[in-house]
């Protein structure tokens, strides 16, 4: 897969939220909690910062064996490279485990797509997935990653992983180093000195005394 001709066109323009994993209810894990409370900024206002505080109050929602499988999974999708992080770097677990409180309507994919993944990787390789080795992982993989390819007793890994590739995917090109990884500054201001001379006398035209004088110009330093 290559991670930046094929990942960068599924993002759809999700919306960015920072994403906290609920703790249990232990003096220090309240401490935890507090710490990365969600504050107000000026693109998110009080009653979205009280619709995530209570999100993020609910329990986990995933297994510790659950997440270590996304993990897994998102670090496959988008590994570390030369230019970024990975996945995982991105905080995309933390990223999916939100959502799916934000979107219930992805749970019973998710929990079902994973408890999936188990179990053909238990018949196959007679561990789970996160427990074979790399080959393993990878040749299981290659086989849901491409609906096209993919044999039909497979569909519903196929379903799941493009599930889970749309939410890492989204997770990671909405995170700080994932808008560093494409590029993206943003709106910034820039300079215009005027239509080119050579495009002038192309047309014939010049500006007049008094534009030029009324217009700022800047210069090259």
């Amino acid at each position: 897969m290559d991670r930046r001709k094929s990942l960068k066109l599924i993002v759809t323009g999700a919306v960015a939220v920072p994403a906290v994993i609920a703790g249990c209810k232990t003096d220090d894990k309240k401490k935890a909690n507090q710490v990365n409370d969600p504050k107000f900024t000026i693109d998110r206002n009080p009653d979205e910062l009280k619709y995530e505080k209570e999100l993020l109050a609910k329990e986990k929602f995933f297994t510790d064996h659950e997440i270590a499988t996304i993990t897994l999974l998102a670090d496959i999708i988008i590994p570390k490279d030369e230019i970024s992080g990975s996945a995982s770097d991105a905080k995309v677990p933390d990223f999916i485990e939100f959502i799916v409180k934000d979107m219930p309507n992805h749970q019973v994919p998710m929990k079902g797509g994973l408890r999936w993944l188990d179990v053909y990787c238990l018949k196959q390789y007679e561990k789970a997935f996160i427990d074979c080795s790399s080959t393993q992982q990878i040749e299981l993989v290659d086989q849901i990653a491409y609906p096209k390819k993919a044999k039909p007793e497979m569909s519903q890994g196929v379903k799941f992983f493009s599930l889970m590739r749309d939410l890492t995917a989204s997770g990671f090109y909405t995170s700080e180093i994932g808008v560093k990884d494409i590029g993206y500054v943003g709106n910034t201001p820039t300079q215009w000195n005027g239509v080119p001379e050579e495009v002038l006398q192309q047309y014939k035209i010049a500006y007049t005394e008094k534009e030029l004088n009324e217009c700022v110009s800047f210069t090259k330093p």
